[in-house]
């Protein structure tokens, strides 16, 4: 696993937005500009305490096509999807996981790790060597980056 760096067109469209967001109250929580077929679309995740709702998205989705019709930092045509983040969402940036401290999550490894392929655990942090999390025993774990295909927020239902 490795940290994800916004660059390029991501980071362009990040700076841009974070402060509509911010106004708006939501945490950006993602961006992504992904290519599917012969379509590109752009992906901004939002989220906030209580939760986002449709209507969220809604009210997030108008000042953002604005401002990014207004700067046009993308050259070719695309499709602007404003979503939330999700419940069990992937941890990708370092800020992610210091937002998430003390939350359980799933970690599935690359490959088993004392016997496991993947574990439920309380987030104690991460650092640029490895994650760091608190087994259902109380033993606190740490695993490195390269053994972690993903972290995952883990809601128990």
């Amino acid at each position: 696993m490795k940290f994800k760096k916004f660059g390029g067109t991501e980071q362009k469209v990040y700076d841009l937005i974070k402060p509509i967001t911010d106004e708006l109250g939501y945490y950006l929580w993602d961006v992504c500009y992904e290519k599917e077929g012969a379509m590109w679309y752009l992906r901004v995740f939002i989220d906030q305490d209580e939760g986002i709702t449709i209507a969220d998205c809604e009210r997030a989705n108008a000042p953002i096509s604005d401002i990014l019709d207004e700067k046009d930092p993308i050259p070719q045509s695309y499709m602007l999807e404003v979503g939330s983040a999700g419940l069990e969402r992937e941890l990708v940036k370092e800020e992610h996981f210091e937002v998430c401290q003390g939350d359980r999550v799933k970690i599935r490894f690359i490959r088993a790790v004392d016997g496991e392929k993947e574990i439920v655990a309380r987030l104690i942090g991460a650092d640029k060597e490895g994650v760091t999390a608190a087994l259902d025993s109380g033993e606190e774990k740490h695993y490195p980056l390269e053994d972690i295909a993903f972290v995952k927020l883990y809601l128990d239902f």
